[in-house]
């Protein structure tokens, strides 16, 4: 019976994986086809359809406006969420879960609400079809991952570190950067890349408030699979596939080094 177990155990996994990654996985030999329409298996393979990606001016300018919103919709949610995350995690008043509720809201709303909703209020100030539009929507979607990412670091962190620097002279404000900030900055780090990745693909953000002044290259995917399907969708999605999967990873060696940092530090104490 435990053999038998184990043997439905390991091939629900293997659909469950199959189901989830195979889609994934598929667009990357699509990429290297040698034919002119999407069609699996290719018939041949070959780099043709990368080099059309780089050398089609439309393509990259989509890839460079993802690009430098979402590095400044990234900075804009450290700036946003590291006081919210302090705030949530160290602050005791009135209506904090409603708060803290507000600001997690852009996670468990549909896409399509949030997109909406920002529409109606950024037309009201005549901001749609400008990069601006894209780069604040992008914001309120990523402002919610740094939230969780610096709020779960400072949860572990161990106060009696603060309380012993202030007790040996050093100002609040010196605590904090000596003390706490090293210590929740692998935190911000891992939550800096999950915004990034969330705006770098987000494309209903793009489709609703972007316009064609600032085409994104999910929005720029979109248009092709409507209108050309050709595999330079495939080489796009294999660059976004490898991006993000990069990105991923070194947020997840981020989280365990920071546990590990704060492991060690608590012990050590």
């Amino acid at each position: 019976m435990p053999l038998l177990r184990r043997v439905l155990l390991i091939a629900a996994l293997v659909l469950v994986l199959g189901f989830l990654v195979l889609p994934v996985v598929v667009v990357v030999p699509l990429s290297f086809s040698t034919a002119r329409y999407l069609s699996f298996p290719p018939p041949g393979f070959g780099l043709g359809w990368y080099r059309i990606f780089f050398g089609n001016e439309a393509w990259t300018n989509a890839a460079v406006m993802s690009l430098w919103t979402s590095l400044v919709s990234t900075l804009l949610s450290v700036g946003l969420g590291v006081p919210a995350a302090i705030g949530l995690a160290r602050g005791r008043f009135p209506g904090k879960g409603l708060i803290q509720a507000l600001i997690l809201s852009p996670i468990v709303a549909p896409g399509i609400v949030v997109a909406i909703g920002l529409y109606y209020v950024y037309a009201r100030f005549g901001l749609i079809g400008r990069p601006i539009a894209l780069i604040l929507g992008q914001t309120a979607l990523a402002v919610p991952f740094m939230v969780v990412n610096v709020v779960s670091a400072l949860s572990g962190l161990d106060r009696r570190l603060e309380r012993a620097a202030l007790s040996l002279g050093a100002t609040p404000w010196g605590a904090f950067r000596q003390v706490t900030l090293p210590l929740i900055r692998p935190g911000i780090t891992a939550g800096a890349v999950f915004a990034f990745v969330v705006c770098f693909d987000e494309l209903l953000i793009a489709l609703f408030l972007a316009g064609t002044g600032a085409v994104t290259l999910p929005r720029r995917m979109w248009e092709q699979l409507n209108y050309n399907l050709d595999p330079t969708i495939a080489a796009a999605s294999t660059l976004l596939i490898v991006l993000t999967t990069l990105l991923m990873l070194g947020a997840e060696f981020l989280r365990r080094r920071s546990a590990r940092l704060r492991s060690g530090v608590s012990n050590g104490s």
